[in-house]
């Protein structure tokens, strides 16, 4: 938002698209040689917080701090080469509303915040590598300090009461052991939770937690039906009312079609392919009621790293699938493998009480190593997909199908937003990061909640320690791997940049941004390298700016 002591004034080649933002006086540059000129004119005036960066082929965004200004603006937008918006419209603007700590912080190194989720006025948190041997759930704001039992991992839920965010409970597995991993991730939709222990037992599995009133209870375990060593099931984990769906992305069997109840096949000849488990609760009861495989499984593709549940429609990503296919609709896939870690999202769809495959999803400048998959949201007919190695120089929203084929920035990271009308699904929709940096990693996570999606990097390197909402005009790598989540918004059925979240005590390698969740006017951050040694949950732009325990991890609440 532009401020009254804040005004600043927005330059743009006429040939790469045009400012929106309208302030009291705007000047345009015709071609970039006459900067020059124009910093010498300049040289004639007082000046403050002048940043030049030209963005590569794009917009040239100069802007000029002039002292104070009798006008506010809180809206507006930078179009990218297209005509597209880049910054949508800001109504109400968000702030920063907490930054969450769990209560047994310690020494650290539980990585606090690695996944987490929310729905209403409750947030789950993962603690995957929390090291307490305690085996029950503590309802309430305790949580055990003992360290015997090493990444065993815990999750806390924590609810707003009155504008409080206040821990409800501290969940463990009823059979918590030594690198179960338990808070991999973790999911919610009202009352019920769903958290993930990859290695528990060595094959993985998810456990269900109930609450009535304020009052948690583990409800369920579940296993897959083939259950092996190694296969990481609980992954990822999904819920949506009375259904889970659960990732088993080192799942080693060859089958290539789908198993409707609760079989699965046993067969481990395609290593590390994948398999995702759908299960569903009637009179209180988990059951197995599909095994999904990709249509194409081959080895190594890690069918069920992510995935995402709305409705009837399940979406399953597979990051390291190889084929050079663009976007499918159907039931097929290309068996090619031509283009290493590309990366694919499956579609699945509940007809008559029978899931089948609906779309094979590609992203439309696909290329080797792009790992299109490693994050997937999808609600209604929208879904959002990220590409944390995609690797362009774009810094701007393409709305539409196509994409930047250019590869001079690697890591960079991309999301990609795909519409569906009917039964088929295209691309709408190609998200990039206006700071856009090599190895950000742009797309490590997303979120999507109505017309609002976030999306984190989590080696976003900047040290602003302040939400922008609007325009972003902070270019600095000062503190490297400190992460930021980005929030897009549509408008007129188109996607636009709609703010930038940065933690309020940013410092290298804290990765905010690595898990990210939206629910209504709430928005929640993790950053699971945090290392503040700090307890409890401080409101506002307060943080710790304490460095003592290592990798405690925290999350971060906003809201609008």
């Amino acid at each position: 938002m532009l401020t009254r002591s804040e005004k600043r004034y927005i330059f743009t080649s006429l040939g790469e698209g045009r400012s929106k933002l309208k302030p009291d006086s705007e000047l345009t540059i015709l071609n970039r040689r006459f900067l020059p000129l124009l910093l010498c004119l300049y040289s004639f005036f007082l000046i403050s917080n002048c940043e030049y960066r030209p963005r590569d082929n794009q917009n040239l965004l100069l802007l000029l701090g002039t002292g104070t200004s009798s006008s506010s603006y809180s809206q507006g937008g930078i179009d990218d080469p297209s005509g597209n918006p880049v910054s949508g419209p800001v109504e109400g603007g968000w702030t920063n509303d907490a930054y969450i700590k769990p209560s047994n912080v310690g020494l650290g190194g539980g990585y606090f915040g690695y996944n987490l989720a929310i729905s209403g006025d409750t947030m789950v948190i993962g603690a995957y590598r929390e090291s307490s041997n305690q085996t029950t759930i503590t309802n309430g704001p305790t949580a055990s300090t003992d360290t015997s039992s090493m990444d065993s991992g815990a999750a806390y839920v924590f609810r707003n009461v009155s504008g409080s965010w206040i821990q409800e409970a501290y969940l463990k597995a009823s059979n918590a052991n030594s690198n179960d991993r338990f808070g991999i991730s973790v999911s919610i939709s009202g009352n019920t939770i769903v958290v993930g222990a990859s290695l528990d037992g060595g094959s993985g599995s998810a456990y269900v937690f109930q609450r009535t009133g304020t009052t948690w209870v583990q409800e369920a375990i579940l296993k897959a039906s083939n259950f092996d060593s190694g296969d990481l099931f609980g992954s990822d984990v999904a819920i949506n009312q009375d259904v889970i769906v659960v990732g088993a992305q080192s799942e080693d069997s060859n089958q290539n079609t789908i198993t409707n109840g609760t079989t699965a096949s046993t067969n481990n000849s395609k290593s590390d392919s994948g398999a995702a488990y759908v299960f569903r609760r009637a009179a209180g009861v988990w059951t197995q009621e599909a095994y999904l495989k990709a249509p194409n499984s081959d080895n190594g593709d890690f069918f069920g790293s992510s995935v995402s549940i709305a409705g009837n429609t399940i979406a399953i990503g597979a990051y390291q699938e190889s084929s050079q296919s663009a976007s499918i609709n159907g039931t097929t896939a290309s068996a090619d493998n031509s283009k290493f870690a590309a990366g694919a999202v499956y579609v699945y769809q509940r007809s008559a009480g029978i899931w089948v495959q609906e779309a094979f999803l590609k992203a439309s400048n696909l290329d080797s190593s792009d790992r299109f998959g490693s994050s997937v949201a999808i609600v209604g007919n929208t879904l959002t997909v990220g590409a944390p190695l995609e690797d362009s120089n774009m810094g701007a929203v393409i709305n539409g199908t196509t994409a930047s084929s250019d590869n001079s920035n690697g890591s960079a990271g991309a999301a990609y937003v795909f519409e569906r009308v009917g039964s088929v699904w295209s691309q709408s929709a190609y998200l990039k990061a206006p700071n856009v940096q090599g190895g950000d990693q742009f797309g490590t996570s997303v979120a999507i909640d109505g017309e609002t999606i976030v999306v984190g990097a989590i080696n976003e390197g900047s040290n602003q320690t302040t939400v922008t909402n609007g325009i972003l005009n902070n270019w600095n790598d000062k503190a490297p791997q400190s992460g930021a989540a980005y929030l897009f918004q549509r408008s007129s059925g188109a996607w636009g940049m709609n703010a930038y979240l940065k933690a309020p005590n940013p410092d290298v390698a804290d990765l905010f941004g690595i898990s990210v969740a939206i629910s209504g006017n709430r928005i929640v951050v993790g950053a699971s390298q945090e290392c503040g040694n700090q307890a409890t949950v401080t409101y506002g732009s307060n943080a710790s700016s304490d460095n003592s325990a290592y990798r405690a991890g925290a999350a971060y609440a906003f809201q609008k």
